[in-house]
């Protein structure tokens, strides 16, 4: 099992639960710290001294206050941490269950477990912290289809970008006209409109509103 684990979370209590947990699993060598900059250094510095964390455990979501941060969330740390340490284990623990920000950590930022924060939040923990040990990801339950290859999340750049203009109130001429000057092909009226129709039917959505009511929920704009 892991030996040398840091926690990083805002709330005390949050981490006393965590802390729990890491016990019960016969892990005591933890330090927790409750800023991203703090986290990152703390790993850099362990990581020079030779003597390295197993494991880091981070929240999503940091309240700002007067204290300038250059990592000012989970993901951002995340991210930077995997981008230098592509090795390093990271199980992200946090309250969010959009789907699309779950594929996002797990597909392209490569965290080794997402676990959601809730009822049974400890007891996957604790299930996560085990299957990334053995070298195998987890994800908590109510969010495993963000990683099913055939949903409603199989869209793309340009999809995005419509889907950020109509959200904006932009008609499909001004969306035609903004596409065809940055080059965004393609950029008809007409294809737009098949375009959004396809989303439509895509998300089951009702009309234009709906739809993005239904992707800011998902969390794909």
């Amino acid at each position: 099992m892991f030996k040398k684990v840091l926690v990083s979370d805002d709330y005390s209590s949050i981490n006393q639960g965590v802390n729990t947990v890491l016990d019960q699993l016969g892990i005591t060598n933890v330090k927790q710290v409750q800023y991203c900059d703090d986290a990152f250094l703390e790993i850099k510095s362990a990581i020079l001294n030779e003597d390295p964390y197993d494991l880091f455990i981070t929240d999503l979501n940091f309240k700002t206050d007067h204290r300038k941060q250059k990592y000012t969330s989970g993901e951002s740390l995340t991210a930077q941490l995997k981008k230098e340490f592509p090795n390093f284990p990271i199980i992200v623990y946090s309250v969010e269950d959009r789907l699309q920000k779950v594929r996002y950590l797990v597909n392209s930022i490569k965290a080794n477990a997402f676990v959601c924060k809730g009822r049974d939040g400890l007891k996957d923990l604790s299930k996560a912290i085990t299957a990334v040990y053995q070298n195998n990801s987890f994800v908590s339950p109510q969010v495993q289809q963000a990683l099913h290859t055939r949903n409603n999340l199989e869209i793309n750049d340009y999809d995005m970008q419509l889907l950020s203009l109509i959200a904006l109130g932009n008609s499909k001429n001004t969306i035609s006209k903004e596409f065809k000057e940055k080059g965004i092909s393609p950029n008809s009226i007409s294809s737009i409109e098949k375009k959004q129709s396809k989303l439509l039917d895509q998300f089951r959505a009702n009309n234009a509103t709906h739809l993005i009511s239904i992707v800011k929920d998902l969390g794909l704009i």
